[in-house]
């Protein structure tokens, strides 16, 4: 029987190697097999020989875009803010929140549930909502960065126990280890299966140990919102200590992230991230904003009629006084070319970090991330250049789309 779909590439990358002038097939929107050479029948054929194929790419640490936020609190706002990372090769992506009301959290959440249980296999195209990272409410007050300070909260019973009703779509929660009330954090997202992130945290590097010895297991943007010697050095000049940054990358098995958009990490921060930790410990991640595909100007970062203003200036978000950024403007391939510019790794070391890796630190990698038969047939097509030619999630063309050319 033929497959629905084979797409003739000249090279696919895999897990560990590129397969050079390989084939694609796709049967029930499922990656059904892979190979060389005269490729099988199929009722549509795509040849793209001067392309390389790659697996759809999947951020972790996102926040809108298309002049959406997902805090906004509506589905159509998710869904277009999804939309404009699909358009640039993110096929998957996780709702990342931002601090907000409490009754602000808890839309999201809610309207996050019809999000998540979207099929992208048929109907309009849309990426994977593969769940929620409940990001915000936990920070220290000392490095809430742009995030709006007036709604960090103290964790206690009560306030979990109003997510956890919607525990169905978070898929992991961020705290800060020197909050009071932490470890009731770490304890229930433990209890429900939930990922503990570090991050937005000025913590001494004990207080840092005791959450990875609590379980903590990833640190949210490396070298961003975080203490480190010079910053805990201020209170207590001698012996200096090491923080949040210096934990991240001793403690050997936890996994993190960089902002590779070219303006929150020179190249040398972007060689050390990845000389120690390596493409099957961090993940690129684009900490997107609503300023995505939208002029300069003023905007919102997190809810649009309660968060807290920025600019996007420069290619980036910035807080209006000049004083420091505000997330970036940017899709997740932009990263994967300035990283991949930046420091000297091979291209499936490269895109893993875009892709599998991302997966497998939020428990999707069974799915998504990576070209191999059994998963969803989420791939791109890009030039030799890594710029974007054709999006296909579950099998199907996304984007281009019929008719735009």
């Amino acid at each position: 029987m033929p497959f629905d779909l084979v797409v003739q590439a000249g090279g696919l990358v895999l897990p560990g190697r590129v397969l050079e002038e390989g084939w694609l097939a796709v049967r029930r929107a499922r990656i059904a097999a892979i190979g060389r050479g005269k490729p099988p029948p199929a009722f549509r054929q795509v040849i793209a020989e001067n392309r390389l194929l790659v697996p759809g790419l999947v951020d972790i640490h996102v926040h809108g875009g298309a002049g959406h936020d997902f805090m906004d609190g509506t589905l159509e706002a998710i869904v277009a803010a999804g939309r404009a990372h699909l358009r640039h090769g993110t096929t998957s992506l996780v709702i990342t929140t931002t601090t907000a009301p409490r009754s602000r959290l808890v839309r999201v959440l809610e309207v996050a549930q019809a999000a998540v249980s979207r099929s992208p296999d048929t109907g309009p195209p849309t990426p994977r909502f593969l769940g929620v990272h409940l990001y915000g409410p936990f920070f220290g007050p000392e490095a809430v960065g742009c995030h709006a300070p007036d709604y960090l909260d103290t964790p206690d019973e009560e306030v979990l126990a109003r997510y956890e009703a919607y525990a169905d779509v978070l898929l992991g929660v961020t705290v800060a280890p020197e909050v009071d009330g932490w470890r009731l954090v770490v304890e229930w997202a433990k209890r429900l299966g939930l990922r503990v992130h570090v991050g937005h945290s000025n913590a001494t590097f004990e207080q840092f140990a005791q959450a990875v010895a609590a379980g903590a297991c990833h640190v949210d943007h490396l070298f961003c919102a975080m203490s480190d010697k010079t910053k805990l050095r201020r209170g207590r000049p001698y012996p200096m200590q090491g923080g949040v940054l210096e934990g991240a990358l001793l403690f050997e098995d936890l996994t993190t992230e960089v902002i590779a958009d070219g303006k929150h990490l020179a190249p040398e921060l972007l060689q050390l991230a990845f000389q120690i930790k390596g493409p099957d410990r961090l993940a690129l991640v684009t900490d997107c904003n609503r300023a995505l595909d939208q002029p300069d100007g003023p905007y919102v970062f997190g809810p649009a009629d309660c968060g807290r203003p920025f600019v996007k200036r420069d290619g980036v978000g910035q807080m209006p006084d000049g004083s420091g950024l505000a997330s970036s403007c940017v899709p997740l391939l932009h990263c994967v070319r300035v990283f991949g510019e930046a420091v000297r790794c091979d291209l499936p070391e490269l895109f893993r970090m875009a892709s599998l890796t991302p997966a497998r630190i939020v428990g999707w990698d069974h799915l998504v991330g990576s070209l191999e038969p059994g998963k969803a047939a989420d791939f791109l097509l890009v030039t030799p250049t890594l710029e974007l030619s054709a999006v296909y999630v579950a099998g199907r063309q996304v984007w281009p789309e019929a008719g735009t050319g």
